[in-house]
């Protein structure tokens, strides 16, 4: 079923939706369908794992200890405003900023079950095995969405191409969530122990360590 442009204003999440604490932003993104349209194919999955950065305070963050950069600037936007970056110089990495403007927290999108545009995704993942591999990591899901540096500082809840619809109207109940350390940041120290990793229980398309 076809949906207009109006429609999916409507769907997709509001400001205040973000405009709260990364971690409560991450565990309630989990279940929301993300969409990405481009040259008119829309493609999209729900949102099956989420990480959360608490920002300066936090050591993992990008934006730990006030760091401001031309790469971090975005991630001091206000709530709602895509954050893309270069990892090891290869894969475009999506995150939501959160919190208002000058409270640099945000939310690294892991995984997604696609669910639209089966056959752009996998144009885009031809390595891709099964299903289950398309979407299932943070660079898989950059490369699936054709999400790139240009999307750095899109708009969520203005844009025309790039958004979060809002696929269901409550939060997951907890007990369908997985939550746990991080994955990579090892080099943050006591942080990288902090339970700000969210998935949800028993999907598929979680990204491999579980």
């Amino acid at each position: 079923m076809s949906r207009t442009s109006a429609d999916q204003s409507l769907a997709r999440l509001d400001r205040a939706f973000y405009r709260r604490d990364a971690a409560r932003v991450a565990r309630e993104l989990l279940g929301q369908r993300l969409v990405h349209i481009r040259d008119g194919v829309r493609v999209a999955g729900t949102i099956v794992e989420t990480e959360a950065y608490l920002g300066t305070n936090d050591k993992a963050a990008h934006s730990y200890n006030g760091r401001r950069t031309a790469r971090t600037e975005t991630m001091y936007a206000d709530g709602g405003t895509v954050y893309v970056f270069l990892n090891y110089g290869i894969h475009h990495l999506f995150n939501v900023v959160v919190a208002h403007q000058e409270e640099p927290q945000a939310v690294l999108i892991r995984a997604l079950e696609p669910t639209e545009g089966l056959a752009a995704i996998r144009a885009r993942r031809p390595r891709a095995r099964q299903a289950r591999d398309l979407c299932s990591g943070p660079g898989k899901l950059g490369a699936a969405l054709a999400i790139d540096l240009s999307h750095d500082g899109a708009d969520l809840v203005t844009s025309a191409s790039l958004f979060i619809e809002r696929a269901r109207q409550r939060p997951l109940p907890k007990r369908q969530i997985i939550v746990g350390p991080r994955i990579g940041v090892d080099y943050a120290g006591e942080w990288a122990a902090e339970p700000l990793r969210f998935h949800i229980a028993g999907n598929i398309h979680v990204s491999g360590r579980s």
